[in-house]
């Protein structure tokens, strides 16, 4: 059952409260909610380390991404594609 609420003060609508089947469903959720409210999401990194592996196992040799900063994603509604 889906269900969302609004909140009397701003007449905002809340996130459907409902269980999200996957990281990638709650992801498309937010973004279609906070489009067209000016709204940003701000990743903060510290030394952090990805290995990417180019083959399956364990030797396999891999990329290796270094992050050490700030990642913003911000939402627009009707932007431009280029």
């Amino acid at each position: 059952m889906s269900m969302t609420s609004t909140d009397a003060a701003t007449g905002s609508r809340d996130i459907k409260n409902h269980e999200t089947t996957s990281f990638a469903d709650l992801g498309k959720e937010m973004w279609a909610y906070l489009t067209g409210k000016s709204a940003a999401i701000n990743y903060e990194f510290a030394d952090m380390v990805i290995e990417v592996p180019r083959e399956t196992g364990p030797d396999a040799p891999r990329a290796v991404w270094r992050l050490n900063g700030t990642l913003r994603i911000t939402t627009a509604e009707n932007a431009s594609r280029g």
